[in-house]
Formats: structure tokens, C-alpha cells, sequence
């Protein structure tokens, strides 16, 4: 994972050797996820649970086309399981969740794309980057990017895509960013963008006001265009 302001790759050793059994989240958390989920993205089609999770459990909620949002969204339930370690002074929310949209004809069931690698890899990179903070003993923010490994590397066959970053979502109202816990909790909702080899090495050269300019040219958001190109 690199710096926030692209000064190139921060490499994390992992702080944890061995399978650490996710406790699960906070029934209060959780219950207010849900209800977010809900009011701002639509009725949830169906969920992909976890099963003896490390560390936490990141369940992918799968949201079906709307009026609004004529779309899916695939949403996390989990990563806010545990705080991340954020730095004092960055005054942001240790609790996090991650989203991607998708094209509504895009093939999920709740029994298939686990295992497809083709249509499954946007769930991987969810669970990637939801693990990652809590793995690492790190954080992630807005216009964070994560190569897909070093050297960077196609999430699937046939993908152009080989890293991502993590920006503010475009496609909800400014309220839909955050959920609100009884108990005073934050959570940060954050898009998940992936990105051509060429772009994710604009941000690490050039830094985060580059790669805004590329997004902001291409029309970039948080809904995936499998087949769009570079534009860096």
C-alpha cells in the first residue's frame, strides 16, 4: 500500500503469523450497517457470509438494481469489526466499510462468483482491502492505493486492472458516507476504484492530485467499467 500523497510503496510486514479467529462485530454496529444499507442503497438481494474469518469478518452485502440506482453495489459488513490504527492528527473515524458498484447484468448468485475468478475478483478485492488495515496493523483513507501485489498483477485473467484506490463515493448523497451508531461510533463508507497498472503508477509517482486529474478526465466513480481504458 502507498502513502496517501504518492511518495511510492509502503511495504507492511504482517503482524500476524499464525489464523487469529474474528470475535464478530458489535450487534449495535452491525444493526445500524444494516439499516444504512437500506435506506441508502437499496434493498439487499442476498449476503456473502464468512466462515471462520481471520482477524474479521467481512461479509459482502449485494444490493440489486434500483430506480436510483440502476446498478448492484457490493457493500462490507465486517471490516468495522476492529479498529484501524490511524495515525493521531489525521482526525478521520478508525472504523471503516468498503463499496463497489457493478453493472446490473454483472454475474453474481449467492452460490457462484466465489469461485469464478472472472466475476468473482471484485469480492476479493473488497475482502483484500477490508482485511488489509487489521492484517498490517495500518489503515486505510481516502485516495489510499493498493497495487495488486509487487510486481502489480491482473486481479483475474483477462482484467486489465491491476491495483486500486480508495476515494469518497460520487454517486450518494454526502450523508450516505458515514453511518451513524447509537452508541456515537462512526463508520466511514469508502469506494474501492480499480485502476490500470499505468494509472496506479501515476499515483505513486506523481502523487494524488494526478490521479484525481485522471479520474476526474476518464469520469471515473465507484461504478466499474470493465471494459473502460486507461487514462493515464
Amino acid at each position: 500500500m502507498d502513502e496517501p500523497i504518492g511518495s511510492g510503496i509502503l511495504r507492511h510486514q504482517s503482524k500476524h503469523d499464525e489464523f487469529v479467529a474474528a470475535q464478530g462485530q458489535r450487534q449495535e454496529v452491525g444493526e445500524a450497517i444494516d439499516r444504512h444499507i437500506e435506506q441508502f442503497f437499496g434493498p439487499v438481494e442476498f449476503v456473502y457470509h464468512e466462515i471462520a474469518s481471520h482477524l474479521v469478518g467481512v461479509h459482502i452485502y449485494v444490493v440489486g438494481p434500483t430506480a436510483d440506482r440502476p446498478f448492484r453495489t457490493l457493500i462490507t459488513s465486517g471490516m468495522s469489526e476492529l479498529p484501524m490504527t490511524v495515525p493521531e492528527g489525521h482526525g478521520i473515524s478508525p472504523y471503516a466499510e468498503v463499496m463497489i458498484a457493478l453493472p446490473p447484468d454483472w454475474p453474481l448468485n449467492d452460490r457462484s462468483a466465489l469461485g469464478d475468478e472472472a466475476s468473482g475478483w471484485p469480492i476479493t478485492l473488497l475482502k483484500q482491502v477490508a482485511r488489509l488495515p487489521h492484517e498490517y496493523g495500518t489503515w486505510i483513507g481516502e485516495w489510499h492505493s493498493i497495487p495488486n501485489g509487487d510486481p502489480m498483477e491482473p486481479y483475474a485473467a483477462g482484467v486489465p486492472f491491476a491495483g486500486a484506490v480508495v476515494t469518497p463515493m460520487l454517486r450518494v448523497p454526502a450523508e450516505a458516507r458515514a453511518v451513524q451508531v447509537g452508541d456515537g461510533t462512526t463508520v466511514d463508507v469508502l469506494a474501492v476504484i480499480p485502476l490500470h497498472p499505468d494509472e496506479v503508477r501515476v499515483k505513486l509517482e506523481r502523487g494524488t492530485d494526478a490521479l484525481i486529474e485522471i479520474l476526474d478526465r476518464g469520469s471515473i466513480t465507484e461504478l466499474l467499467d470493465p471494459e473502460r481504458p486507461s487514462f493515464a
